[in-house]
């Protein structure tokens, strides 16, 4: 059997990518900033969360298809962005790309991937997202989107959660700087796991495709990725977010909302869906749980957009309650890399078919046959 065969939960696919992976790399992608708080709230949320489920309902048949962003999926859910794949796992944004169109949800391909807006494109049609970071190089941002719209992207996801980058201490005590240096530390850990360490000296660090022209003499992913850090652009406001929705033709996704303020204004705007976010916990570390924050960004909205959460989805059962909550759809981004870093395409696969699988039995233990049907009175009121 595989590592991905065997993997029974999301959890096990972590397990699987961090027996992989060295430390620095492992913490990169599971740490959160500072003590962590958000990123611990985020997954007690949804264990707070218990279920009333219906009783003596026929649920021999279960549909999880939704409408997702005006769009068909077979889950109530997408991939979300995730940033710098390619250090778990070379082709690792391929690989999730691939696993959410065979899958039937939409794919989220992050500013700091490393796979460029073309080469998702031609190696995996589905419904197609692209995750701007707003840089001060105002240029490079313009022809992103530009890219990704002659690429055929349905959607232009903005991430207004991140004006500086949070501080992430996992980072420094594993000396896992940017720019790169080498320590006596980091060598020892890169040697600890020589199967992913020979893959970098045979591949060479990877590269942030569609970064390339941020710096000049960067080519690995950590010189661009510490441009990155300091191109991100304090100074966006309303004003630039409107102009964004002025020029771009298809649908706009904001992410990065806690405030139902900020949601209704989001509305008034005319963006297409916002995405209720705490950047999985890797900025403001006292940023509240996502799903805690969800109902009153519903109400704010009133249904004249799709809200969607991201932020601690490890299980079926979450993907039920964010919509009992109010979500139309969730985004996962750990789950899906996890399952890469593992074992590649079929590890991402698995990642959305426990997922999947998880949601249809917790929908039939709770009575409801079908994603619409999914409302509020699933949630216990003790």
């Amino acid at each position: 059997m595989t590592a991905a065969s065997r993997a029974q939960s999301i959890e096990d696919l972590r397990r699987a990518a961090r027996r992989r992976l060295p430390r620095a790399i492992f913490d990169f992608f599971d740490g959160g900033a500072e003590d962590e708080l958000a990123l611990a709230a985020n997954r007690a949320a949804f264990a707070r969360l218990r279920l009333a489920p219906h009783a003596l309902v026929d649920v021999s048949q279960v549909r999880t298809q939704a409408q997702v962003v005006g769009g068909p999926a077979a889950l109530p859910l997408a991939v979300g962005p995730t940033g710098a794949v390619g250090y778990g796992r070379p082709g690792g944004d391929i690989a999730i790309a691939r696993a959410a169109a065979a899958a039937g949800v939409p794919y989220t391909l992050s500013t700091s991937a490393t796979a460029s807006i073309e080469q998702i494109a031609d190696a995996a049609p589905g419904r197609l997202w692209f995750q701007a970071y707003i840089l001060r190089n105002r240029e490079l941002l313009d022809t992103l989107i530009a890219r990704a719209h002659a690429a055929d992207y349905e959607a232009l996801m903005i991430t207004v959660d991140l004006p500086v980058g949070g501080k992430r201490e996992r980072d420094a005590r594993n000396h896992l700087s940017f720019p790169f240096r080498y320590t006596a530390r980091n060598l020892l850990d890169f040697a600890s796991r020589p199967a992913w360490a020979m893959g970098v000296l045979r591949r060479g660090l990877p590269v942030m495709e569609n970064l390339k022209g941020l710096e000049a003499p960067a080519a690995s992913a950590t010189r661009l990725a510490s441009s990155v850090g300091r191109s991100y652009d304090p100074s966006f406001d309303w004003t630039r977010l409107q102009a964004i929705r002025d020029a771009w033709p298809r649908k706009l996704i904001v992410k990065g909302i806690l405030r139902p303020d900020d949601a209704e204004r989001l509305a008034a705007l005319g963006c297409d869906a916002v995405v209720v976010s705490n950047h999985g916990g890797r900025q403001l570390d006292s940023a509240a749980a996502t799903l805690d924050a969800l109902p009153g960004v519903v109400r704010a909205v009133g249904g004249r957009v799709p809200v969607l959460v991201d932020g601690g989805v490890r299980r079926g059962a979450d993907l039920l309650k964010a919509r009992a909550l109010g979500a139309q759809a969730v985004l996962v981004g750990r789950a899906t890399l996890w399952g890469a870093v593992a074992a590649g395409q079929p590890g991402a696969e698995r990642a959305l078919a426990i997922l999947r699988d998880e949601l249809q039995r917790t929908m039939q233990l709770c009575g409801v046959c079908q994603v619409a049907d999914i409302g509020a009175d699933l949630l216990f009121q003790g």
